[in-house]
């Protein structure tokens, strides 16, 4: 029987690919990202529902009853001046100024706090005349609604805190730039999301 010599002329020859190179974090921006887009099918859900059950009163208070405009524009500032302020944050942290970061997260957390604190005296206020989730769909789906968003909030903040302990131990490190990237975009988005109920529940409330 004939034998097939190989030879280095006629061996076959395997080319490995070279893997291709990815960004360090990439994967943790993606994986926000979708965090990001679930959450905003969650608030449009939440939309979707007030839209439907916010004319329902039950005979009972409406809108017109029982928001304070005024009041609710001085919210929307604070939400919105916590915006600006993470945004200084971001432009020192670009400079390497941790001192500097530090303090525009505090000044950012205090108008959280605000935000937070008018919202539950609103609260307060609507259940002791008599307004509570119960009362009828139009209470149910907001007290959900903007309920849901004060939470966001609150979680914003804590996250807040723990990257600032972070910051402090470690310094802006790339891990540390990458969370806080991520808490911008949180936090700016609930800012938007804030902009819709102010326009769609209150303003739109009170036309009806």
């Amino acid at each position: 029987m004939a034998s097939t010599a190989i030879t280095a002329d006629t061996a076959p020859v395997f080319h490995l690919e070279e893997e291709h190179a990815h960004a360090e974090g990439g994967s943790t921006m993606l994986g926000f990202w979708l965090y990001l887009m679930s959450d905003c099918l969650i608030f449009a859900m939440l939309f979707a529902a007030f839209g439907v059950l916010g004319g329902n009163y039950a005979a009972g208070p409406a809108p017109k009853d029982l928001f304070d405009l005024g009041l609710v524009a001085v919210n929307t500032t604070m939400l919105l001046l916590s915006s600006i302020t993470y945004g200084f944050a971001m432009l020192t942290m670009d400079k390497g100024r941790i001192g500097a970061t530090q303090a525009w997260l505090v000044v950012t957390i205090l108008f959280g706090l605000a935000f937070l604190s008018i919202e539950l005296y609103e609260f307060a206020h609507m259940i002791h005349e008599g307004a509570t989730p119960q009362r009828s769909a139009f209470l149910s789906s907001f007290f959900t609604l903007v309920g849901t968003h004060g939470l966001h909030v609150t979680f914003g903040i804590v996250w807040m805190v723990t990257l600032m302990v972070q910051v402090a131990r470690h310094g802006l490190i790339e891990a540390n730039r990458r969370r806080l990237m991520c808490l911008s975009m949180f936090w700016h988005f609930l800012d938007v999301v804030w902009i819709g109920v102010f326009t769609f529940v209150y303003l739109m409330g009170m036309l009806r």
